[in-house]
């Protein structure tokens, strides 16, 4: 199979094809293998990371730093790039990733300002990952979470899988609901009224595949074979006063895993507030740990394929 990932920016699921996301898939899934017999891999030896974040991150920076070091690679990284870098004098963003490929292959970038990943791709010489840019996107979480579905369930297609929570600032909703469009799949939204996804992304999506739109939890998890559910981000409310009527919209407890859907899988992107009581974590079909553990083979299929690495099947 070719590589269409090979040298590209990944800033976004809405340009990625079904035949991009199952080549990453299957990638993660041979990495994975891989490394239950040998630790670390010689795939990108010599190659640099550089990991530039703006934003707080734990998953994800240490997901993608260890996937480098998995992979045989190198890493350097300004956490709290805010402060602790150029930033703080006024450097811009593109003139920061400009300078930054110089010294590394490949860069992965979070800054809480939407399309900021887009101002990083314009600088840069290399290509720019995009971990997160505000509330707009966060597609490698996306693609570890697709991973995560296709290892669960066995498959993508067919399923009926249910987005719960903050679906107007959930990043990582956004970049999902968009790369399911790509497979035969029933969307269901579920949210408050006053977090529902924007009308365009519905749209967009909706172009695609059938879509769904409701307040009612226990009603879409008796209809969903998966269910992706998000905290209410505090750090998205202008309004203290918001958050606090909002944050405690949802809840899942055993009592309503077992009353609704017992079979369904259990998703999150974490971190997690109260929105899934630590009760749920010993239930088999509780999949979030085992998600976050993914997105460091998630993350090597990316780094690999948009490197241009070869790879072994």
């Amino acid at each position: 199979m070719s590589n269409p990932l090979a040298g590209k920016d990944l800033l976004s699921t809405q340009t990625l094809s079904r035949e991009a996301i199952e080549l990453i898939i299957a990638q993660a899934s041979t990495f994975e293998a891989q490394c239950q017999e040998k630790r670390k891999l010689d795939v990108l030896e010599g190659y640099i990371l550089a990991t530039l974040f703006y934003e707080p991150s734990t998953r994800t920076r240490l997901s993608f730093e260890t996937a480098m070091h998995r992979l045989g690679g190198d890493v350097i990284s300004v956490a709290e790039a805010t402060k602790s870098s150029s930033a703080k004098k006024g450097e811009t963003i593109a003139d920061a990733t400009r300078v930054i490929a110089g010294y590394a292959d490949v860069i992965v970038q979070r800054h809480p300002r939407p399309y900021s990943a887009e101002e990083a791709a314009e600088g840069a010489t290399v290509p720019v990952i995009n971990a997160g840019d505000g509330s707009h996107e966060h597609p490698t979480q996306a693609l570890l979470d697709l991973y995560t579905i296709a290892k669960e369930r066995g498959q993508i297609d067919s399923l009926r899988i249910a987005l719960v929570g903050d679906l107007r600032y959930g990043r990582t909703v956004h970049s999902l609901a968009y790369a399911l469009a790509n497979f035969d799949v029933q969307l269901t939204l579920v949210s408050p009224p006053a977090l529902k996804m924007s009308a365009q992304i519905v749209d967009e999506v909706r172009s695609d595949i059938p879509v769904i739109e409701s307040d009612d939890l226990a009603s879409a998890l008796e209809r969903c074979d998966v269910a992706y559910v998000t905290r209410i981000q505090k750090e998205r409310f202008d309004d203290p006063a918001d958050y606090e009527a909002l944050k405690a919209s949802y809840q899942i407890d055993r009592s309503l895993v077992k009353r609704t859907n017992p079979e369904a899988t259990l998703m999150h992107p974490l971190p997690r507030v109260n929105e899934i009581a630590p009760e749920v974590d010993q239930l088999p079909n509780a999949a979030y740990f085992r998600q976050a553990t993914n997105g460091v083979w998630a993350r090597m299929a990316i780094l690999a394929l948009v490197l241009g690495a070869k790879v072994e099947g």
